[in-house]
């Protein structure tokens, strides 16, 4: 279930960071068991109808994920949560509603939307205008796949999270179902013929291309890749939407490349 950008190079710039205050009040319950196949098709199911109802969609997709942090890491309120290529600000907006003082970092102008949440930074993730340690909490959902440079990036997610603090990160591996976002699942035929049969059915230009905005990033190098590093230690490394068995399903080489849909690492900064 991808989120739809593109961040494929720097841009990055200072920006000050306004500090709005979290909303407060009892968080929502939760979506449904995780992981469950009725939640997997709850949120299927949104997610079919998300040019139709964003707000709905996405909403629902960032109760759901902030249902996952806490599940981890424990109560959000009063913390400081970093959402770094947020788009319209639904997941900053509901890290809010539980209390905590939440800052959406986005390089798209356009994904921001008509309304994006107070003191939203216009900043690319290479570069976060940013302190070292300063976030209990960093966010990024469905990024990676969009990012030319995928260590350069969690680097930069380590650097701006306290030690001991929590990284959240997920993306759409290219060998899921939905890994050619617009275009899937015609990317299994290659993404120039895929992107080709998007054009002759809709009319209009498909919004990713293949190695300008959208990464053909796989599971087994991803995980190799993370758990080589020394500033980070993988909690958790599971389905983000696979209706059972979320970690033994990343546990099978091979399988995992189409099985698992979405990678979520959750990740615990070392002490540098």
């Amino acid at each position: 279930m991808p989120v739809r950008r593109g961040w494929s190079r720097p841009r990055g710039g200072a920006a000050n960071v306004t500090a709005p205050r979290p909303y407060g009040g009892a968080s929502q319950p939760p979506v449904v068991k995780d992981p469950s196949f009725r939640r997997s098709l709850t949120l299927f199911r949104a997610f079919l109808k998300e040019q139709d109802d964003p707000e709905a969609c996405y909403s629902l997709l960032a109760r759901d994920a902030v249902d996952q942090v806490e599940a981890y890491d424990g109560s959000v309120a009063g913390r400081t949560v970093v959402d770094v290529g947020g788009g319209g600000g639904y997941f900053t907006e509901e890290f809010r509603r539980r209390g905590a003082y939440a800052y959406l970092f986005e390089p798209d102008v356009a994904e921001l939307g008509a309304k994006p949440p107070e003191g939203a930074v216009v900043a690319d993730g290479y570069l976060l205008p940013l302190r070292d340690g300063v976030a209990d909490v960093t966010f990024s959902s469905n990024v990676l796949e969009h990012v030319a440079d995928p260590q350069t990036f969690l680097s930069e997610l380590a650097r701006v999270t306290r030690p001991g603090g929590l990284i959240y990160v997920s993306f759409t591996n290219w060998l899921s179902p939905w890994g050619g976002h617009e275009w899937a699942p015609w990317h299994y035929f290659g993404a120039e013929r895929a992107r080709a049969r998007y054009r002759r059915r809709t009319g209009r230009a498909a919004k990713h291309t293949l190695g300008e905005n959208l990464f053909a990033v796989h599971i087994g190098a991803t995980l190799r890749q993370v758990r080589a590093r020394d500033d980070v230690e993988v909690v958790s490394a599971r389905s983000r939407y696979w209706p059972f068995l979320a970690e033994a399903v990343v546990k099978a080489p091979g399988i995992r490349e189409f099985a698992t849909w979405n990678l979520l690492l959750i990740l615990r900064r070392c002490p540098p």
